[in-house]
């Protein structure tokens, strides 16, 4: 929406406008929450299904099996951003957040009742790289449409504020797939049972609240920016409409390398880390995983609120500067401890700096591009860079560790946030030059 129509006429419509900007941030940031629990429950039910799948007398090259898996589903990721980038663009956000969640509920199904190895062989595997294709598209468009529409219902004062949002129910995705899986191991299920036929069940929910969470979007008004756009200009949603900003293209690319990377690290990565490599029980390690996302969703809207106080650059080269410094000393300090709640502390400590980048990476590159275009450029350049840079990391650190060189992928990592830092460094501070006005 433009700045000029964002400001509200009077008090009543002060409280009527605050009321439908929360209403619609709730809803489109649930409907992430789900597809980001879809997507993680695979992660956090890994450690027990990865033996039906793969085989392997190697806990590390099963492991390993997995992640390389998880990494390949992020070669879908570009075209779920081109595909629901382009339906966001031309035909309007919210068509496109109910496909995308919509999606992900078939990819959650198919997971669900997949046959194990011992049942149909190499099909096993096959079928469950396919649920993770079809769930990779989904996400890959998933970003780039929420964090549009956050942005462009947020008051323009708060908007980094309120697209924070986009992270913590990011960051609530695994937590909530964490909680169903403390509730089957510790509540319903034995061991045994969650390793034969319990791992299932997360995915039932999931294509279950998928459902919910379609229905809701259904429901959700289109933002006053789209509408604008076009009354100014026919909607496209074309790469050729995009070309026109190569600038803009190179800096979601730079901006995302490292902070991708340090994300699907301390979420992803972590929970095999602090088991394989810190040596921590399953029961520590999920709680220590727990934990410290509940430190890193609580960050997300205090630092996106002061990204509204004194600019989205600052935090940038704070994450870029502390997690190049910073990446080396806390891993290398995680593998030696034996300490569950020593563990906690190190990791948060690196989501101190971590959160500098997730906390408003959506809104600054939201704030790159113009209406007609927005959905497609936030979308697009930044699937293909966590496709890159993101789901590979796990992979990469799990190659490292199985040659026996863990602490390699410490110095990839750091290397990788120093990248990212020479772009921050360099950027415009998107909060005072933004793009959301403008609707070309």
């Amino acid at each position: 929406m433009s700045e000029q129509t964002a400001q509200p006429a009077s008090d009543h419509l002060d409280i009527h406008d605050v009321e439908r900007r929360v209403k619609a941030i709730f809803i489109g940031s649930v409907g992430n929450l789900v597809e980001w629990y879809d997507f993680y429950a695979y992660t956090a039910f890994a450690l027990y299904f990865a033996p039906a799948f793969f085989p392997h007398s190697d806990p590390v090259v099963q492991q390993l099996n997995a992640a390389v898996l998880f990494a390949a589903t992020f070669l879908m990721r570009p075209l779920g951003g081109w595909l629901f980038g382009f339906i966001a663009d031309r035909y309007g956000r919210r068509l496109s957040l109910t496909l995308s969640v919509v999606c992900m509920c078939f990819g959650s199904l198919i997971i669900a009742v997949t046959p194990t190895y011992a049942s149909i062989g190499i099909a096993a595997p096959a079928i469950l790289a396919l649920a993770r294709v079809i769930e990779g598209l989904s996400l890959g468009g998933e970003y780039g449409a929420s964090a549009t529409y956050l942005s462009e219902v947020a008051d323009p004062k708060h908007r980094g504020f309120y697209s924070s949002f986009q992270y913590v129910t990011l960051i609530g995705g695994q937590l909530t797939a964490i909680i169903v899986l403390l509730l089957l191991q510790k509540v319903f299920l034995t061991p045994d049972e969650l390793k034969a036929w319990g791992w299932r069940i997360p995915f039932v929910i999931g294509a279950m609240l998928a459902i919910v969470a379609a229905v809701m979007r259904r429901g959700l008004h289109e933002t006053e920016a789209f509408e604008e756009a076009k009354k100014v200009s026919k909607p496209t949603g074309s790469i050729v409409g995009l070309l026109n900003y190569p600038r803009e293209l190179l800096l979601v690319v730079g901006l995302t390398a490292g902070g991708t990377a340090a994300f699907y690290t301390f979420t992803t990565y972590m929970q095999t880390f602090v088991k394989l490599s810190v040596g921590l029980t399953e029961d520590q390690t999920t709680f220590v995983i727990f934990g410290s996302l509940i430190f890193a969703t609580i960050l997300q809207p205090i630092y996106g609120g002061l990204s509204d106080k004194i600019g989205r650059k600052p935090l940038l080269i704070f994450f870029g500067i502390a997690g190049t410094l910073g990446t080396i000393p806390i891993l290398t300090a995680l593998k030696d401890t034996k300490s569950p709640f020593m563990a906690f502390l190190l990791i948060c400590g690196a989501w101190i700096f971590v959160a500098g980048y997730t906390s408003i990476n959506a809104i600054v590159k939201a704030e790159l591009f113009p209406t007609n275009v927005r959905a497609l450029g936030v979308g697009l350049p930044y699937a293909i860079t966590v496709s890159i840079f993101g789901g590979t990391a796990p992979a990469v650190a799990l190659y490292f560790k199985s040659i026996g060189h863990e602490d390699w992928f410490y110095y990839y990592l750091s290397g990788m946030i120093f990248l990212s830092l020479l772009i921050y460094s360099t950027m415009r501070d998107t909060k005072r030059d933004s793009a959301m006005h403008r609707h070309e």
